[in-house]
């Protein structure tokens, strides 16, 4: 590591980034805006799923996260298999190529370590483990800052998790869960912290004044199948989730309420058409979000959110404005308890729209007391990130830690 009046510090930040995951994308967001202020002599650039519209959006060079460019899609016929097979081959030197040439490495919070959703081990979990492998051998520091952990019951998949886990140079942690689970698969956590999670660091929208009448409600919608171990069901989830939320929407137009369906990423616009199809009502509109910040705007003028994925719930409760959550992994109920609305969870696989109902209503009747409660589960949020942000310069940058406390200082 060399010092800021020598050459400047090479940061990279790695994942699966600008590839439509609004909730990632936040988290790459809240890492460089603590880069640029406290390290702002770094020179940064990111290995990812979507360099180019990482570079367009947050002005960094970045690099493919995959050699072959049919990563993503289903292989079936025998050269495609052939060439995501080689892919995997040239990807272990693409990598280490990669990771040589900087002096941090950073994974900004994600759910990296975990397999709530559809995942294999030949994907995201093999080349977190190359990442995390390269940086021990090549002396990089790699760090899994504010990351989503859970246990895995796939072999390949938990093996691939726990060794990029034991391998990595730093690790957070977005909740206590996170860390027991990472326990609880073989790697040593008794050095790890737990932060909240990283998009909390983001600039919070101004809330609008409460109205006397009901105002407009945003639904979060997902295009949600289940996890890793729900394969043999998928459908069968995805058409409940569906019929209870289109139940639930058409119950609040029938009421005159307004509702604002919003997204997470870009596979979620076929569950919005399939909603305004099912529910023909001038009262249901429909968001075109591009960022977390878009999302707060729209749950800053809402009444009340009902929300399925994380990082819309994380939006929603950082406006203040509270928020049921159709939870579909632990770590929408852990967020939930922490920020003091713990009572309002309902499940993503077996929505039963009426019980929602009568959830949402008794959420409506404590608004102006959770409100309260989210302000002040904020300010603490927000205090322990920056708590996360000194002790990430602390363990990273040794070399500019001096520099930095007394910037900090003055």
């Amino acid at each position: 590591m060399t010092s800021g009046d020598e050459s400047p510090v090479r940061v990279g930040v790695f994942g699966l980034l600008g590839s439509g995951n609004l909730g990632n994308d936040g988290s790459l967001e809240a890492v460089l805006g603590y880069l640029r202020a406290d390290h702002p002599e770094a020179v940064v650039d990111a290995l990812c799923g979507g360099p180019e519209a990482v570079t367009t959006r947050f002005g960094i060079p970045a690099t493919r996260l995959h050699w072959y460019r049919g990563e993503y899609r289903t292989a079936s016929r025998a050269g495609a298999i052939a060439a995501k097979g080689l892919g995997k081959l040239v990807d272990v030197f693409r990598t280490a190529a990669w990771v040589r040439r900087h002096d941090v490495v950073i994974v900004p919070g994600m759910g990296v370590l975990e397999a709530t959703l559809p995942l294999r081990p030949w994907g995201f979990p093999y080349s977190l483990f190359l990442l995390c492998a390269s940086g021990r051998l090549l002396g990089t520091r790699v760090a899994l800052v504010s990351v989503g952990a859970a246990t895995i019951g796939n072999r390949p998949t938990r093996a691939l998790v726990r060794w990029a886990g034991r391998l990595a140079a730093y690790r957070s942690y977005r909740d206590a869960q996170s860390r027991d689970a990472m326990r609880a698969m073989g790697v040593d956590t008794a050095r790890d912290e737990v932060y909240p999670d990283l998009a909390f660091a983001l600039p919070t929208p101004p809330a609008s004044a409460p109205s006397g009448s009901p105002g407009p409600v945003c639904v979060g919608v997902m295009d949600f199948h289940g996890g890793n171990d729900d394969r043999a069901r998928a459908e069968e989830i995805y058409g409940r989730y569906l019929d209870g939320t289109i139940r639930f929407v058409r119950t609040l137009v029938e009421e005159g309420r307004a509702v604002r369906l919003l997204t997470g990423d870009e596979c979620d616009a076929s569950v919005v058409a399939a909603i305004l199809d099912a529910v023909d009502s001038p009262l249901v509109t429909a968001a075109e979000p591009s960022s977390l910040a878009d999302l707060m705007k729209e749950m800053a003028v809402a009444d009340t959110v009902v929300a399925v994925r994380y990082h819309n719930l994380i939006c929603a409760l950082k406006t203040g404005t509270p928020v049921l959550a159709l939870s579909y992994a632990a770590k929408s109920d852990a967020l939930m308890a922490e920020m003091g609305l713990g009572a309002y969870c309902h499940p993503a696989r077996e929505v039963d729209a009426d019980r929602l109902l009568e959830q949402f209503r008794a959420l409506e009747k404590r608004s102006a007391e959770l409100r309260q409660t989210l302000t002040e589960r904020n300010l603490a949020a927000a205090r322990q990130l920056e708590h996360q942000f000194n002790s990430l310069t602390a363990a990273l940058f040794p070399a500019t830690d001096h520099a930095h406390t007394l910037r900090k200082a003055s």
